[in-house]
């Protein structure tokens, strides 16, 4: 098996939900006529992944139709349903062994670019045993880099529990990257822009 490179990272989209509370998949929602989903795996792969890893659930096929023609790997979670702990080990599980970090995203943050994922890369290659966490409204979460180390610990995850609660386990070993605008996500219809087309 090869060994892990500190310089490299992995990608990985957890793009399973069924978006209850909104009412529909936010994951289709198209902003400037693009939809979430291929507007962040776009993001991630501006980081130059060694491969970025599109974890699905929900209207599997309606979402790999969103992706058409992008380089990416996507993959079905077993048990989903069950919370986002769910598809983060199916993620983390099949990330390439030369991955000495995983760079986790979700679907649900309008504002995010590739520019503060890649400040986040950045950030953690100065550090490749830490992680490297988005920080907003007073909390540390994704986007994050998570180190290798940690993953041993994703693996046990159990139910709607994900990536912001180690960052909270390990608060110690955390470089933070400010990121206010990722303060806003979509939960609920009311946090829809006017001009944004919903699926």
């Amino acid at each position: 098996m090869p060994h892990a490179d500190r310089s490299v990272h992995g990608a990985i989209l957890l793009a399973a939900g069924g978006s209850q509370r909104l009412g529909h998949a936010k994951q289709l929602i198209e902003i400037d006529g693009e939809p979430l989903l291929r507007r962040t795996a776009r993001a991630l792969l501006a980081t130059a992944p060694s491969e970025l890893i599109v974890v699905l659930g929900h209207a599997a096929e309606r979402m790999r139709a969103a992706l058409d023609g992008l380089p990416v790997r996507t993959l079905l979670a077993a048990g989903y349903a069950s919370g986002m702990a769910a598809s983060l080990r199916a993620g983390i599980a099949a990330l390439d062994a030369r991955c000495a970090g995983a760079l986790i995203a979700l679907t649900d943050q309008p504002a995010l670019d590739a520019a503060h994922l890649t400040a986040l890369r950045d950030a953690w290659r100065t550090a490749p045993e830490r992680a490297a966490a988005s920080a907003y409204a007073g909390v540390l979460g994704v986007p994050a880099l998570l180190p290798r180390a940690w993953f041993a610990r994703i693996a046990h995850l159990e139910g709607d529990v994900g990536a912001r609660a180690l960052l909270r386990e390990r608060a110690g070993e955390v470089i933070a990257v400010p990121a206010p605008a990722l303060a806003r996500d979509l939960d609920t219809p009311a946090d829809l822009a006017k001009d944004w087309v919903c699926p």
